[in-house]
């Protein structure tokens, strides 16, 4: 089948699960996950408007269907190219995103880690820590997701999230210093890793 035959089978079916999507027929999953083949036979290149529409099923899912898991799993791998990586980070941040209006902070927290959006990352730790953590716990949730992103080597996103969360965070003084040791050792942690020492 050419390209642009399964261009438009694919925005068919796209159209057709959106459809079924607002009439609340369990169809439109079949029709999503037709949508993830079209795309992988085709192997079409990753765009920005495909990672929006497969985000935009992913939010109309049901939370707790089965379909759900393969559907996110499988759009994953289209998006990192077949190549093992751990999909695109446009779509971990759409993905997470809607996870987060959703409230299922862990899953989000997750797709942020790979987004290499720590602005968005420590706004919903904000809204995690002050709606489900005690407050002796405000530095663990943003020190777990510093230590995450250096692990996965962005630097640059462990430092956004820390500034950020420190910041916005009710129950957070002004620092550094910090009146929380956990934070000042994190924040002398990433000194030493921007600096390189």
């Amino acid at each position: 089948m050419s390209q642009s035959k399964h261009a438009e089978a694919r925005e068919l079916m796209y159209s057709g699960a959106l459809l079924f999507f607002s009439h609340g027929q369990n169809s439109a999953a079949d029709l999503s996950m037709l949508v993830l083949e079209s795309l992988e036979k085709a192997e079409v290149d990753v765009a920005d408007e495909l990672l929006e529409n497969l985000a935009k099923v992913f939010s109309l899912m049901d939370p707790n269907s089965p379909e759900r898991v393969a559907f996110v799993s499988r759009a994953l791998k289209w998006s990192s190219g077949g190549s093992g990586k751990l999909g695109h980070p446009r779509l971990h941040q759409l993905l997470a995103l809607t996870l987060w209006k959703e409230q299922n902070y862990c899953e989000s927290r997750y797709h942020f880690l790979h987004s290499s959006d720590g602005e968005g990352c420590a706004n919903m730790l904000v809204e995690y820590s002050t709606a489900r953590g005690f407050r002796s716990e405000v530095d663990m949730f943003v020190a777990q997701a510093v230590l995450q992103f250096l692990c996965l080597k962005n630097k640059n996103s462990a430092l956004v999230v820390f500034t950020t969360y420190t910041q916005k965070h009710p129950s957070i003084e002004d620092g550094p210093p910090f009146v929380q040791p956990l934070l000042n050792f994190i924040w002398f942690l990433l000194l030493a890793v921007d600096g390189g020492k």
